[in-house]
Parts: C-alpha cells; structure tokens; sequence
C-alpha cells in the first residue's frame, strides 16, 4: 500500500509585508480512502493589489482541496486535476470580477501547483512558475515547465538559458489562474518508488537558489521538517526578496500497479 511522510512551510521572507503563497493538502482518513482517493498536495503564490494575491491563492487552494475530497471512487488523477485547476481557475476569475469598480480585484492571480498520489504513480499539474521537483538517488530535478516569457524565448530559441535566468522575462507568467475564463494546466504522471521526494514551492525559492543548492538541501537531511526549514532559511539568506513556501513529501512505500482497460489493477 502506499505510505508516505510529509513537511511543509512558508515563510513571509524579509522584504514582503505579507504572505500571499498559500498551501494545503487533502489527506485519505482510512485504508479504502488510500485506494479510492490517495493524497493531495497543492501551492498556490498569489500575485493582485493590496491583499489580492492572498486572497486568490487561498481560493484556488481552498477550491481545489474541495473537488478532490468529493471525487467518485476510483476517478483517475491524470483526468481529474486539470478539472480540478479549471474549476480553481473558474473560482478565482469569478472573484476578480465580481466588483469591477474596484480596480485591484481584476488583476487578481494565482500560480497553482498540484500533486496527486495513488499506488505507485504521481500526477502533476500545474499553471504558472510555482514548481515540482522530483529526488531520487541523490539526484534530480524540476519535473514542471515555468509559464514565462522567459521559458518560452528559451524554448524558441531567442534567449539561452543562462540568458532567461538573468532576464526580467523569468518574472512575466504567460499563464496564471483566473487571468482567463479558462486555462490550460500541463499535466504529466511519474511512476514513483520508495526513497523519491517530492517537492512543490513558490518562486521565492527556485528563484533566489540554484537547483544544484535545492538538491543539495533536500538530501541533507533525513527530517523532512528541517530540510523545509533549511530551504526557507537558504532562500532568505539569498535575499529573501519574496514569499517562500515549500511541501515536501517522501515516498515510504509503493503498490505496483497496471492497468487493464482503464482499470487498475495490483501487480504481483
């Protein structure tokens, strides 16, 4: 059956007057619910006037958090959370428009990162530059795609790598949740093993460390809780410039599974 162990944290850092990350989880509460439901961790950095940004990042994670707990028995998370980011895309839209003579609620915005577990694969989705990574064996890496102007020159060949990480464009998302009526969340699923950590977190961590340092501190330390501290810590003796948040997760155990038209079934 599939087991894991989580830590999470989120720091206002040094610069900011306030948090606008929000994070949250939805966790299975019986050993059927473990099968039928698995695991669900998200984060969310808020961006809007005044208090804006905390406002839509609590809403995409309080409504994405909702949808998971009621899914049917035995929904597939590949299919279900891109449903799960429009209905939070849909959500804080429809908050960013309710008053439209209050200028600030309409530049309301969130990044959404989600991860969903369920016997031995990870399903991730995500909108904006709020990251997944993934550690195994001492090594790793992102897993998610950043929606910046910056990732795309990159991927079009305007701008090198080293060029994007030093440009202004790797703070200008292409796409974020409630900006649009709809939204397309990438989507992938990784097959997990016991060992791996998952990690998800806002900018104000990838943006003020380097991956290399990211791995380095998540495989400091067997306690989740101070790898989370350590990571924070780094980022706001970095700067500390933004919000930081992270959640990480380790996978204990693992039940293998296949699937026979649609239909999972245990491998022996």
């Amino acid at each position: 059956m599939l087991d894991l162990e989580f830590a999470e944290l989120s720091d206002r850092g040094l610069t900011r007057t306030n948090n606008e990350d929000s994070l949250g989880h939805a966790l299975p509460t019986t050993p059927a619910q473990v099968h039928s439901q698995g695991w669900l961790f998200a984060l969310a950095d808020g961006m809007g006037g005044h208090d804006q940004g905390e406002v839509a990042s609590s809403l995409a994670i309080e409504t994405i958090l909702s949808g998971f707990r009621k899914i049917p028995k035995g929904v597939m998370h590949a299919s279900l959370l891109p449903r799960l980011m429009q209905d939070a895309n849909h959500a804080v839209f429809e908050a960013g428009h309710i008053d439209k003579s209050q200028p600030a609620s309409i530049g309301m915005g969130t990044t959404l990162v989600a991860c969903a577990l369920r016997f031995d694969s990870a399903v991730i989705a995500n909108v904006g530059d709020s990251r997944c990574y993934l550690f195994r064996n001492g090594a790793g890496g992102p897993l998610t795609r950043d929606h910046t102007m910056a990732t795309e020159q990159v991927r079009l060949g305007i701008l090198s790598q080293s060029e994007a990480e030093e440009g202004n464009g790797r703070h200008l998302l292409t796409r974020s949740i409630g900006q649009e009526l709809f939204v397309a969340a990438d989507t992938i699923t990784v097959n997990i093993v016991p060992g791996d950590i998952i990690l998800l977190c806002s900018d104000g961590l990838h943006g003020a460390l380097p991956d290399q340092m990211i791995q380095h501190l998540v495989h400091a330390d067997q306690d989740l809780n101070k790898v989370a501290a350590s990571l924070i810590a780094a980022a706001n003796h970095a700067g500390g410039h933004d919000n930081v948040t992270v959640q990480l997760i380790r996978i204990l155990s693992v039940e293998r599974m296949g699937l026979y038209r649609g239909r999972p079934y245990r491998l022996l």
